[in-house]
């Protein structure tokens, strides 16, 4: 049963030989001296174009986007003033180059990417202190909790104006209402008929009046009554 085991072990053990293979090295394409220097160069460079204001003439892709970088990290490091370090990653092709550098105000990390033994980027990082990073960390809070409480203020003040609307329609569809008409009490109608019945009769009295008084000036009327004398007839053994 030991030597079983012992074979086992054996075994075991020659297959994690073979599997740990021998790790190749790796050649890189400049040494970290001239990768340095590169850096200094480059820093040095871009601190010149961005002081002399001309990167206007740049036509070079990547340095014009470097002087960019540069001039928007001036503001919070301040002037240059020196390089303190530098940390380089080089490969067979590719590469990256950390140069830190010294301002005026802050330090700053000037990141310089190696593709395929071309530069591809350039980027100015300012460093910042633990406690100016919280400041803008709670600057960024205060700003965004204050953008989502005006946003929900705005969105409760148009949904109480909501109430509102309806009033507001009905105020300008009103229509005007219809005049009521307006009746005549019941109680004055035998009134209204009594008067106009004694109108009638003075008109019709005042008419027979004037037909009289101008038959006997033997004239006629305008209104169409005539007078005309009536004899009463006898008995008929007075006619015979």
């Amino acid at each position: 049963m030991k030597k079983w085991l012992l074979v086992l072990g054996m075994i075991t053990c020659m297959f994690g030989l073979t599997a740990c293979g021998s790790k190749e090295e790796v050649t890189p394409f400049m040494s970290e001296t001239e990768a340095e220097e590169l850096g200094a160069q480059i820093v040095e460079t871009v601190n010149q174009y961005a002081v002399m204001g001309i990167k206007d003439q740049v036509a070079d892709p990547a340095t014009l986007s470097a002087i960019e970088s540069w001039e928007a990290a001036a503001e919070d490091m301040g002037d240059y003033v020196e390089i303190i370090s530098t940390t380089v990653e080089i490969g067979e092709k590719d590469g990256v180059i950390d140069v830190r550098v010294k301002g005026s105000v802050r330090e700053a990390i000037v990141e310089i990417v190696i593709d395929n033994k071309a530069i591809t980027g350039i980027s100015t990082n300012v460093e910042y202190t633990f406690g100016e990073k919280m400041e803008k960390a709670a600057l960024n809070t205060l700003l965004g909790m204050g953008t989502v409480f005006i946003v929900l203020i705005l969105i409760s003040l148009i949904i109480s104006c909501f109430g509102f609307i309806p009033a507001i329609q009905a105020k300008f569809t009103k229509k005007p209402a219809p005049q009521a008409r307006k009746e005549e009490p019941v109680e004055n109608v035998p009134a209204q008929i009594v008067e106009n019945e004694e109108l009638s009769d003075d008109c019709e009295l005042v008419a027979v009046i004037a037909a009289a008084i101008a038959a006997s000036q033997g004239a006629s009327t305008t209104d169409g009554f005539v007078v005309r004398s009536i004899r009463r007839a006898g008995n008929k053994w007075q006619r015979g």
